[in-house]
């Protein structure tokens, strides 16, 4: 009888993977065995170890995380956590899986916040809190506010600040209710990843995508609903000079800025993420006085 090897297992579940139309198999293959065995795994590739059996308990869960993938669900939700701007964030079903391209969002609030002090950030649809998270640790951050209408998402959320040593506060609501709205006090700047698919998108959903919770996917039939009422509901929220600042969807970058110039908005810009797409609007809330 043939006996199991790391080696041997691992090429198995690569094999297995790329048989299932899994895309990066090698990765994910990769990601699953440490997650299963507790190794690093460009590490232990190179050990004696990696030609000796593996403990049954162990083998067990790396067989059931890969017989999870190839179904189609995300190798995020499976091991239970990602990275998200150098930061380790918990996730699972029920959330939003932290993407690059929202780093990018980062990226620009960052950019327009460095040096100033004492910011009163509000982070609307907040899923796992990555944004909000990241700003806090980069910038000067007096007062953070997690809005969350999902139970869910909001498990995560909790762990994730709780992980972070985060003084943020989470208000559960939805972010389209005024009454929500009350619970808030001015901030300096207002950030949002909302739900942008359109109902194309979402009859065309990638299997991966297809576990992600749907209110956080479906923006309404032009996928525009939430930049539209988010705008209208949180403009009033924003002091005198505020920033607001959107993650969009790929093409939305006209529309977004029309609805933030509609509304007042000054200084309307969309920035585009490391592959060139247009993936952040944002604008400022500026007044103008005339004598």
């Amino acid at each position: 009888m043939v006996k199991n090897t790391y080696r041997s297992v691992y090429l198995s579940a690569v094999d297995a993977l790329e048989n299932g139309e899994i895309e990066n198999a090698g990765f994910d293959g990769a990601v699953m065995f440490e997650e299963a065995f507790g190794v690093d795994y460009k590490t232990f590739r190179y050990s004696s170890d990696f030609d000796n059996e593996p403990d049954g308990k162990d083998l067990e869960k790396f067989v059931s995380m890969i017989k999870r993938r190839i179904t189609g669900e995300p190798l995020q939700y499976i091991i239970g956590k990602w990275e998200f701007y150098g930061m380790e964030m918990k996730v699972g079903e029920g959330v939003l899986v932290p993407r690059q391209d929202t780093e990018t969002l980062v990226d620009t609030v960052i950019k327009k916040s460095k040096g100033k002090k004492d910011l009163e950030i509000v982070d609307l649809c907040a899923g796992t809190g990555c944004i909000g998270l990241a700003l806090e640790k980069h910038l000067d951050v007096k007062k953070l506010t997690f809005v969350e209408n999902s139970l869910q998402a909001s498990s995560y959320l909790e762990k994730n600040i709780a992980r972070h040593g985060s003084r943020g506060e989470i208000i559960m609501g939805d972010v389209l209710s005024k009454n929500t709205l009350s619970w808030i006090n001015q901030a300096d700047i207002v950030v949002s990843n909302p739900p942008y698919l359109t109902k194309d998108d979402m009859d065309n959903l990638q299997t991966e995508v297809g576990f992600e919770p749907k209110q956080a996917l479906f923006g309404g039939e032009d996928g525009l609903d939430f930049y539209r009422d988010i705008t209208r509901l949180w403009k009033n929220k924003l002091k005198d000079g505020g920033l607001i600042a959107f993650e969009i969807g790929i093409g939305q970058e006209n529309d977004v800025s029309e609805i933030l110039i509609r509304h007042g908005f000054k200084n309307v810009r969309f920035y585009p993420d490391a592959n060139d797409i247009f993936r952040v609007v944002t604008g400022e809330n500026i007044e103008l006085y005339t004598d």
